[in-house]
């Protein structure tokens, strides 16, 4: 039996605990696939997201200002584009790995890398000066040893060293001359097949571009060298740029306005007169990304998949609040009640086959409720019989009928002891 019953909860708080559960869990499953859940790429390293000393957010940011079509790469498949591809790997970077990459990338789009030299770490909080996130201190300065990687007509020797004032400007490109930021500590190439473009104070070479039998007409001007003979050069192949200095590039760097203009005149180049993006490559430093699940269910062709849906989430959840009539109270599976739990129990015991577990409580049961129809203080066998012999002399003695009942298995002969005992109460009574 059934009938109307008011709702357990309000549907207006329901409907809002549903929306709000749906907006959270569309916000979690969007933070994941943007991979917003962990600390921002502002880690003090020595890359194009970093504001510390050693990163390169200032000349990006330039580029940026200046037109140019600049993008921070989390994803190996940039690699494949063709655009200007500059590198910033750390100290510990993998050699192999980097020399792989610039060989595959000859036929795809130039390669600018500027070499690491500087130990840093970002300033401790115990520290009491004002600083913002991602500030870094300069520790000890070394050689990228890594390169020795590069083997054959790339082979380069790396020098860390000071630059004597005496001997001229610090870096000099055309007749654009200027200081670096550390005098004592400049990293510059002493030996490569390698045409200078900036060189140092001692004649080593601080940024150039490789010999390597390219075309490269904007370069080769750049450098201060007669025009070469297309003919004998491979014109499909792009230029692979070194910066051996980070200190020109790096936000350190950009704090002087010459070596800033530098900076760009040198991204310029390297894009040989093309008007080409300019890819800030971040795996290199472990800031590395790929596509997950949660970002390509957001992104064509399976975004028209997700959105179908959430719009039959959005149906279903409709029906449910706008069902048909209003919701059914069910009635007690068990009633209040003593004669309702006396039936309840029984049937469980009906149910279990457990019938022999009553008959000692039905003996008992039955021998005070005998004792009181007689109106007997002493409920014994033996006084029990002796009243109901009196009263009774042809019916059987309690004493045998209980004894049939705790003898009894099956549930035939149970009920039929019981019964036994029920009637001579029945007879006692009458």
């Amino acid at each position: 039996m059934t009938g109307e019953g008011a709702p357990a909860f309000n549907p207006r708080v329901v409907l809002g605990l549903l929306l709000f559960g749906a907006i959270a869990f569309a916000a979690t499953l969007y933070l994941i696939g943007a991979g917003e859940t962990s600390r921002g790429p502002n880690d003090g390293g020595s890359h194009a997201a970093a504001k510390g000393l050693t990163g390169y957010a200032a000349i990006a940011e330039i580029l940026e200002a200046e037109g140019h079509q600049v993008s921070l790469s989390r994803s190996p498949g940039a690699f494949d584009d063709e655009a200007l591809l500059i590198l910033t790997p750390p100290l510990y970077a993998d050699g192999k790995e980097i020399a792989e990459l610039i060989a595959r990338r000859r036929y795809t789009g130039p390669t600018l890398l500027i070499l690491p030299k500087w130990f840093a770490m970002e300033i401790p909080e115990a520290v009491p000066v004002d600083k913002e996130d991602g500030w870094v201190v300069l520790g000890g300065a070394a050689k990228a040893s890594w390169i020795a990687a590069f083997e054959d007509q790339y082979a380069t020797e790396l020098a860390l060293g000071e630059l004597d004032p005496a001997q001229g400007p610090d870096w000099r490109l055309g007749d654009r001359s200027g200081a670096v930021p550390d005098r004592e500590r400049v990293q510059t190439i002493a030996n490569a097949t390698m045409i200078p473009l900036v060189t140092a104070s001692n004649g080593n070479i601080l940024v150039g571009y490789y010999d390597d039998g390219g075309y490269y007409p904007v370069l080769d001007e750049a450098a201060g060298l007669p025009p070469a003979d297309e003919e004998d050069r491979d014109a499909s192949r792009w230029n692979f740029m070194i910066a051996a200095e980070p200190d020109l590039f790096d936000n350190y760097g950009m704090a002087d306005r010459e070596r800033a203009a530098l900076a760009h005149e040198i991204v310029d180049l390297a894009t040989e007169g093309e008007d080409l993006p300019i890819v800030f490559d971040l795996t290199l430093n472990g800031l590395g990304r790929t596509q997950n699940l949660l970002t390509l269910a957001f992104a064509p062709p399976f975004l028209a998949a997700t959105l179908c849906l959430a719009l039959a989430m959005i149906v279903v959840a409709w029906r449910a609040f706008r069902r048909f009539g209003p919701p059914l109270a069910e009635e007690r599976a068990i009633a209040f009640g003593k004669r309702r739990l006396v039936a309840n129990g029984a049937a469980f015991v009906l149910r279990t086959r457990r019938l022999h577990l009553l008959t000692v409580p039905y003996i008992e049961t039955m021998r005070q409720r005998l004792a009181t129809a007689l109106r007997l203080r002493r409920s014994d066998d033996e006084t029990l019989d002796r009243a109901i012999s009196t009263r009774l002399p042809d019916a059987p003695g309690f004493a045998e009928s209980a004894e049939a009942l705790r003898q009894a298995t099956r549930p035939n002969e149970i009920l039929r002891a019981a019964r036994a005992l029920k009637s001579l109460e029945r007879k006692l009574i009458r």
